[in-house]
């Protein structure tokens, strides 16, 4: 008989299905076991192990009870999101929602917050989090719903969010990167009204655009010995890596094109060049009190029935289908028709245009050629005897009106101060003071928008720059900036000037020296890769070679400035194809092939005082031509422009025929002022400011109310207390400068020609605006006098050739004070 064996000894041996690989593979450890499958904790002692019993008795499966419910998706209307949003959107942030906007927040917060986007608070915390991340991505004003700035973001918010709620911490938002610092409402509304903000309050993203360390606060005093130079918050931009803006008349703001600029773009970017320049022009216009309708304005017009006070109206030119003999203006383009004559274009059309008749206003004070965009008041004349002839007959939009516009005046568009443009006080708080508006949030240069980082960085420079200058106002100081105008090399008298002038600053005391020197071309006096003249590229390259030679003699310079060098268009390589013609705008920088002496110069200069670690030492930067300097971020921005543009003017510009009749019992007026080489800003008796004499008042068209400056309409003569007296006539050099400054700032262009004149890449026209207006513009033409003018806050500097013409061993340049606010002036030594 077999014996029967105890059940607790076959229970080690169960029957087990599959393989006997399996049957004998031990149970997985403890440490692999799932957690959520480990049996509760119990007092219970556990059996002998011998018998397999499990540690712990097992206990019926519970769910696990959640700590919450989930949220449940509603549907929530855009009105009723509506009050909530204008209160975070617009009264705390001073943004524009669209209505698609407001449905895309309305469907992400009942998806995500459920019903208790009220009671708890939720959809309050998502709206201003959307709101400071819209701002901190400068998307704008206007917050459109298509926007990819805005999918963005609420993409991002999705990933963070958990019942409802924005995770904040390590796997949260970084609030660093994507949010202002914490500020109490107080302040952040300050802000965003224009008023300086506190030290509190930063902006992480642009103080890194600018190069600031972000564990470094710009208000307290820099621990690195390096950044206590102004010259390490110099930055110089290259016009092929700025940022790229157009103005969308939609939101009535700036946006940045994000696609890939080309040198050989489509043709329809061209249209896009134009219509971006007018846009431009047009809402600076607009802005101008002129050219605002108002019940005060329309009141007091009543009262006084003075022309004076008529504001005025711009017309499209499609609009002047069947008005026949009426009064309109009219701002466009000049252009010549297939047939030779003149025209004006706007974005509707195209008309003839007749200035047989015409007077600038103010007289003889700008030039006007095809390629800008004017200011024309006259009168509509229908033809009708090429109704549906000619190009576009009577078609209007898009096409050429039938008949004519006769012009009886014409003018610039009126410039507009930088402050004014980015809707910023002064730096110092002074009278200028304007709140809200303008595009301060916009980051034109990529060092850093002026509402964000401007105040700050003004500290920065009240205390590296200005302070130290404070206890001798007439001593060296480092915020100097050296301009050298020409410098053609295969001329043996240029280095001897050059020589002389770096020994004058050579001998500066330490820490006084200029913070740059700008040296422009052309570096030959021919095509030199045309070989017109000057040789090849090996004496090209000669000629680099002994201004090395010449640089290498002041070390001290070399290793405490920075040297910028602009090309010409006798420069390589692009003189190559054209022979010293004029070059497509903006041209690149000479190439490293000519240049690797000079760079070898400033190396052996910096290693023999031990400044060769990064960012000690000086520099040589081999920039295009335009190209910018950026000083303590947007506070100071210096345009430098090498062309021979006033010669270009004279060539092409449109004689006018007329002047502007004198009434005898009116004078004419001085509101309309420029200072002059002194480069003060402030108000001056006429005598010193006026460009021309404004003409007297008359009731034909309203244009000659319109002041230069932009000031509004010039006041009525009987407001007049006492006439002008008779003044000698200014100087033919000084009318020259004012008429050549008023002219670029006032097209707020580089290149206000045809494109047959001076050609320009269609996908870089962004760095050829001068908009918002620069602190200074540095305009180097041989072809007109050596100047320092200061129009509607900026100074624009021409030094000429560094050789003056007619006069022997005489060397010339301009001097840039950034310290003084004196703007520059005009130096010669002899040699």
């Amino acid at each position: 008989m077999m014996p029967i064996e105890s059940p607790r000894k076959k229970s080690p041996r169960k029957p087990q299905h599959g393989s006997p690989s399996k049957r004998l593979k031990p149970p997985p450890p403890p440490f692999f076991a799932p957690k959520n499958t480990a049996p509760p904790l119990s007092a219970i002692p556990s059996s002998s192990p011998a018998f397999a019993t499990p540690a712990h008795p097992l206990k019926p499966f519970q769910p696990p009870t959640p700590t919450k419910a989930a949220v449940l998706p509603i549907i929530l209307p855009p009105a009723t999101l509506r009050p909530l949003a204008f209160r975070t959107f617009t009264k705390k942030h001073s943004l524009t929602l669209t209505s698609s906007a407001l449905q895309e927040l309305a469907t992400f917060i009942g998806r995500h917050c459920g019903s208790g986007w009220r009671e708890e608070g939720l959809a309050e915390k998502v709206l201003e989090e959307v709101a400071k991340s819209w701002k901190n991505r400068n998307g704008g004003v206007i917050v459109d719903g298509t926007s990819p700035e805005l999918k963005d973001i609420l993409k991002t918010l999705e990933g963070n969010m958990s019942g409802g709620r924005i995770i904040s911490g390590p796997r949260g938002l970084s609030r660093q990167n994507s949010l202002l610092e914490q500020a109490d409402d107080s302040e952040l509304s300050k802000t965003r009204m224009g008023l300086r903000p506190t030290p509190s309050l930063s902006r992480e993203d642009s103080q890194a655009g600018m190069g600031v360390s972000s564990s470094m606060d710009v208000d307290d005093e820099p621990d690195d010995e390096t950044l206590r130079d102004p010259r390490s918050w110099l930055k110089v931009i290259n016009a092929f890596d700025q940022p790229r803006y157009t103005y969308n008349v939609a939101k009535k703001h700036f946006e940045k094109i994000t696609t890939k600029p080309s040198l050989f773009p489509p043709p329809s970017h061209k249209t896009e060049a134009f219509r971006n320049r007018y846009n431009v022009i047009h809402q600076r216009l607009l802005r101008n009190e002129a050219f605002q309708t108002s019940a005060v304005t329309t009141s007091r017009l009543r009262r006084t029935n003075s022309a004076a006070m008529q504001s005025h109206k711009i017309t499209p030119i499609a609009n002047l289908l069947g008005c026949h003999g009426t009064n309109h203006m009219l701002l466009g383009m000049l252009s010549v028709l297939p047939t030779g004559n003149l025209a004006i274009s706007d974005l509707t059309g195209s008309i003839a245009l007749d200035l047989s008749h015409a007077v600038a206003i103010p007289e003889d004070s700008a030039w006007f050629t095809p390629g800008m965009i004017v200011l024309v008041d006259g009168v509509y004349e229908e033809d009708e005897e090429q109704v549906g002839k000619g190009l576009g007959g009577n078609s209007g939009v898009g096409g050429t009106i039938g008949g004519k516009f006769q012009g009886l005046f014409i003018g610039q568009p009126p410039c507009e101060r930088r402050r004014v443009t980015l809707g910023v006080s002064g730096p110092d708080g002074g009278p200028d003071h304007t709140i809200g508006g303008g595009f301060g949030w916009i980051d034109f240069l990529g060092v850093g928008s002026e509402r964000a980082v401007g105040s700050r960085m003004r500290k920065l420079e009240q205390r590296l720059l200005r302070q130290p200058s404070l206890a001798d106002p007439e001593a060296p100081n480092r915020g100097r900036i050296v301009i050298v105008g020409e410098l053609n090399l295969d001329q043996p008298r240029t280095l001897q000037a050059l020589r002389k002038i770096l020994s004058l600053y050579a001998t500066d005391p330490e820490g006084s020296t200029p913070m740059t020197f700008v040296l422009t071309g052309n570096f030959t006096t021919h095509a030199v890769m045309a070989r017109g003249g000057s040789g090849g590229s090996i004496e090209y390259k000669e000629c680099f070679d002994a201004l090395a030679s010449t640089l290498a003699d002041f070390p001290t310079l070399l290793t405490t400035a920075t040297f910028v060098f602009v090309p010409g268009d006798n420069d390589g390589w692009v003189s190559a194809f054209t022979g010293g013609a004029a070059v497509p705008l903006p041209r690149k920088s000479v190439p490293e092939l000519f240049t690797s002496r000079i760079r070898r110069a400033f190396a052996s200069a910096n290693s023999e005082a031990g400044l060769s670690g990064e960012g000690k030492g000086g520099e040589a930067v081999w920039a295009t031509n335009p190209a910018r300097l950026s000083l303590f971020g947007p506070n100071h921005e210096i345009v430098l422009f090498r062309d021979d543009i006033s010669a270009r003017l004279r060539r092409s510009s449109v004689r006018l025929k007329g002047k502007v009749p004198v009434q005898e019992e009116t004078a004419a007026d001085g509101d309309v002022t420029m200072s002059g080489a002194n480069g003060s800003s402030t108000p001056q008796p006429a005598e010193d400011m006026d460009i021309d004499s404004q003409p007297p008042l008359m009731s034909s068209p309203p244009l000659q109310n319109l002041n230069l400056d932009g000031s509004g309409p010039s006041r009525p003569p009987q407001q007049r207390q006492q006439p002008p007296q008779t003044e000698p006539p200014l100087p033919y050099d000084i009318l020259a400068a004012r008429k050549l400054v008023k002219t670029i700032l006032d097209q707020g262009y580089l290149s206000p020609f045809r494109p047959s004149i001076r050609p320009v890449h269609w996908d870089y026209t962004s760095a050829l605006h001068l908009y918002p207006l620069p602190t200074a513009l540095v305009l180097v033409d041989t072809t007109a006098p050596a100047f320092c003018v200061t129009y509607e806050g900026c100074n624009v500097m021409n030094p000429g050739p560094v050789l003056v013409p007619g006069r022997k061993g005489v060397a010339r340049w301009v001097e840039y004070n950034v310290v003084s606010g004196k703007g520059g002036r005009v130096r010669e030594c002899t040699f």
